[in-house]
This record gives C-alpha cells, structure tokens and sequence, in this order.
C-alpha cells in the first residue's frame, strides 16, 4: 500500500494577515504575491471570510467581491478557500436563511471553491443551510469541529462531532484550532478517532500561539490526516499558522513529507517580509512569539491582534492582562462555549466591561444573547445567575430551537431597500448590505466623491539636464510616482499583466494596480 503525501492549504491571504497584522492586507499588495502562490500546488489557498469582507469595506475601500474575482484571476489554478460562520455568514449575528443560500450561491458563481463551515457553538444547526447551499451550488463543503478544552469537550465528544458533520452531508472535516491549543497527543487521538469513523477526508487547523502547532501537525500526520493548513512567514507562527518552509523541514525523511518548490517558498517569503513591513503599524512584536498564557484565556489568533488595537481604542490597552484573564470565567458562565468568531468577540467585550465596571454590572446585548439561547445550544449549563439576570434584563426566557428559525426571509426586503437608496440592488450587495450596511453607503459615498473631484494635477516633465534651469518646486498636493524595480506579474491565462505602483498624495501613501497589454 503507498504512502501518499499529506497536503498542505496556505493560509497567507486570509488567517495569516488576519492573525498577524489586523487584516489590514490590500488586493494590491495580494497581486504581489497570488500568482506565485498559484505555482506552488497547495491543496488550496484560503483568500477570503474570515475578517476579510468586514476588514476590507472598513478600512480599504474594496467593495469584497471585487477582491475575490481579482483574486481569482491572479489565482486560477489552485482552489480557492473561505471561512464561513454559518449561520452568521461574516458577521456576529444570525442571518435568515435566504440570505445565508444567496451569499453562498453568490461567492460560488464568483469563483469560490471550497465553504469551511462553522458554529462557534459546534451547534450543527447553525451550519445546516450553508452546507446545503454549498452542496447545491456544486461547491466543497467542508464542516468544521471548533476544537477547544473544557470539563465538556473531550476527544471522543469532538470524535461524535465530527460523525455528524459527515452526516448531514458535508465533503471533509476541519479540526479547527483557533487558538492554538491542541496538544500533539490529543491531535493524534481525534484525527486517528476520526479515521475509524468517517470516510471523508480530515484537516487539521492550528495556530503556533502556544508553541504546539508544527508538533500538533506532525502528530496529526502520523495518525493519517489529509491535510494541514500553513503560512509563510512572516505572516506565520506566533498567533498564524506553522511557516511552510519550516513544516517541511520537521518532516525531513517522513514518509508523507510533500514536496514544494523551496526557491518558491524563500521567494515568496522576500515579498512577504516587504509587505509585513508596510503593515508595521498594525503588527506586534507580542503577536510574533510563543504565549503560555493562551493556554489558559484561549483566545484565538486572529483575534489577539485586532484586540489589542481595540483596547488601545477603548484607552485601555495597559489593562490587557486583566482582560485576557477575566476571559475564563466569563467563558465558564455562558456554557463553556468555544472561542472563535463571533463568540471569541463577544467573550471578550464582556470581559472588557466586567473589567472596567464591575462583573455583569454592564451586560453586553450580544452576551445576553448567548445566555438566552439566541445563538444556538451552548455545550455546557448557563450559570444560573447570570441566566437569571439575562431573562430578567430582557424579559424573555431562554430559547430552545434553531435560532434561525425566528427569522423572516430578508432578501426581498434588502433588495427594495437598495433601490431606495439609489444603491445596487443584486445579490452581491444585498447580502453584503445585510451585514455591513453603514460600510457600503460609506464606500458608495466615497467612490461619489472621488468620481467628483477634480481630476490631479499632471506632473510637469523633467527638463534635459544641460537646460540650466532651476528644479521645478512640486505642491505637496501632487502625487510623487515611485515604480518599483520588480518586473510586472502576468495574469496566468490572459495577455494582462499588473504592475504594483506607490503613490505618495499629500504624504500619504496609496497602493495601486495597474493592468497593462503584455
């Protein structure tokens, strides 16, 4: 019987800059780096969810399907990957189902391949109508096991889980470890639990948050998982994923060791390490380095870094540690839920009011929520004074059903609401509508107003040098072209190629794109 090779997904453009430096990676400076990537023959890059879409509208001004079709075309050949939460679509809340079937039938006709499906309560409910959808969109569904620890979450429950996710109909199974805390013996356990049971393939997703990732992949790939998820650095380790070049290396003489082209992964790692260092202001030194302590607040890579920034916002930054360890007991008191988007968001707003007025004197809506059941069945019991305090706040008891089913359709409702506002009315904005509604205005207001400026004033050109002229005084208003020395990327089965152009307006830099006839 042959070996065959474990297959490893990259991480690079969606939960590496998302862990690492606050989503804040721009499509153009993605269009540095996708073709490449597409070269190398990973089982799939994941390009977009995750934080991406909310990331995007709010602080780049990229309309999200905009990226993914640019993505797309500078990636054709690999499959492409996203993060979807559900029934919570990108966002923190419910969404009724015709709005989760369109925006999964939607980024399916725009090129997206495989649909990582998760609740961040293993509430299989919450993940039924994206599968379906997915499954019908003739799409990969893969379901997810939120993988975390606590007096409810053992291997063999999460073994039960992921039993069920084959089930209900899905293509694979992730192991998904947000926050790096899978120890390699437990990984071996599942994954081996998992390979007795199931007949789908299984991946393994972790964070080297802890220091446990490359070893917990190892251990998963003895026990004969599929495949595993990686980045490259420095968009890597600490709160991303295990560094490519550096699982290749500690599966040297493994009989499942991939091959991968390592020129590829060190050219690759030169652009990426340019571009960290654009991001500088949204990256941490904190972020970069094995944390002990996760082990005990759990929280997710991709959280930690737009955390942080969110309690600078808060002016509380220097009462980090407080936050992270009033994280627990909060988690403990609504059911021992796993931390992973929207729940890690909402464990740790609470935990921040809790910090700054007192436990429970300031009840977050969205907490409320989980302790009502808003958000589906939580694995362990709601502490009963808390639940006491949330029916008594609301005035409502706690719900038992799928929390989808309170719901009336929306679609129809986004759609008339669009054309009043003049706005597009199609799916692709209608179900980004539904999510992030004062973002789209705010892009549409934007691109309004720089279609109505006046057009840049052109830059003279240089006089010959033996004019004895004096050098042209340039307003700080124009813009000051810096070309990079790297040659344009062609788009893989097209006559364009793309340069990357700097421009720095008014001192302020802007990244562009520019298509060109080859």
């Amino acid at each position: 019987m042959s070996v065959v090779p474990v297959i490893f997904n990259n991480t690079v453009l969606r939960d590496g800059h998302q862990s690492l430096a606050a989503t804040r990676m721009s499509t153009s400076q993605i269009a540095t780096v996708a073709p490449e990537l597409d070269t190398v023959g990973f089982g799939a890059l994941e390009t977009w969810g995750g934080a991406t879409i909310d990331s995007g509208l709010r602080f780049l001004s990229e309309f999200p399907f905009d990226r993914l079709d640019a993505v797309k075309k500078l990636a054709p050949k690999t499959p492409h990957m996203m993060l979807l939460r559900g029934q919570n679509i990108v966002q923190y809340t419910n969404f009724p189902d015709d709005v989760v079937e369109a925006f999964v039938t939607t980024s399916a006709r725009h090129g997206m391949d495989i649909f990582r499906v998760f609740d961040a309560l293993n509430d299989l409910r919450n993940i039924e109508t994206a599968v379906r959808a997915v499954k019908k969109a003739g799409k990969h569904a893969q379901g997810v096991v939120c993988y975390t620890t606590s007096p409810v979450h053992t291997p063999e429950m999460l073994i039960e889980l992921g039993t069920q996710i084959e089930a209900i109909g899905c293509d694979s199974i992730c192991i998904k470890d947000m926050a790096g805390l899978l120890p390699p013996n437990i990984a071996f356990q599942i994954v081996r639990g998992l390979k007795t049971r199931v007949k789908i393939p299984i991946v393994v997703h972790t964070h080297e948050t802890a220091g446990f990732g490359a070893a917990a992949y190892y251990a998963a790939i003895e026990a004969g998982v599929d495949s595993v998820d990686t980045s490259i650095s420095p968009f890597a380790n600490g709160t991303g994923q295990p560094d490519t070049w550096r699982m290749l290396q500690a599966l040297t003489g493994h009989p499942r060791r991939p091959s991968y082209d390592l020129a590829k992964l060190s050219h690759l790692r030169e652009e990426l390490t340019r571009i960290y260092a654009e991001l500088a202001a949204f990256t941490s030194p904190r972020n970069e380095v094995v944390d002990n302590d996760v082990l005990i607040y759990q929280v997710p890579g991709g959280m930690l870094s737009n955390f942080r920034n969110q309690l600078k916002e808060q002016k509380m930054g220097d009462r980090f540690v407080e936050v992270m360890r009033e994280m627990p007991y909060v988690r403990e008191c609504l059911g021992w839920i796993p931390l992973v988007t929207p729940t890690s968001q909402i464990v740790g707003v609470q935990a921040m009011l809790n910090v700054k007025f007192g436990r429970w004197k300031s009840f977050s809506p969205e907490a409320m929520k989980v302790a009502l059941g808003y958000y589906g069945k939580t694995p362990g019991p709601i502490d009963p004074e808390v639940l006491a305090l949330a029916e008594k706040l609301s005035g409502k008891p706690r719900f038992v059903g799928r929390p989808a089913d309170m719901l009336e359709p929306r679609m129809p409702k986004l759609r008339a609401e669009l054309a009043q506002k003049g706005l597009p009315s199609d799916d692709e904005h209608c179900v980004i509508y539904a999510m992030f509604p004062q973002e789209l205005e705010k892009l549409f207001k934007a691109r309004e107003a720089k279609a109505a400026a006046p057009a840049p004033v052109a830059i003279a050109p240089a006089a010959p040098a033996a004019a004895p002229v004096a050098a042209p005084t340039v307003a700080a208003t124009q813009p000051v072209i810096k070309v990079p020395s790297r040659p344009p990327l062609v788009i893989p089965g097209t006559s364009k190629k793309i340069s990357h152009l700097a421009l720095t307006i008014g001192g302020k830099r802007h990244d562009v794109l520019v298509e060109e006839l080859a």
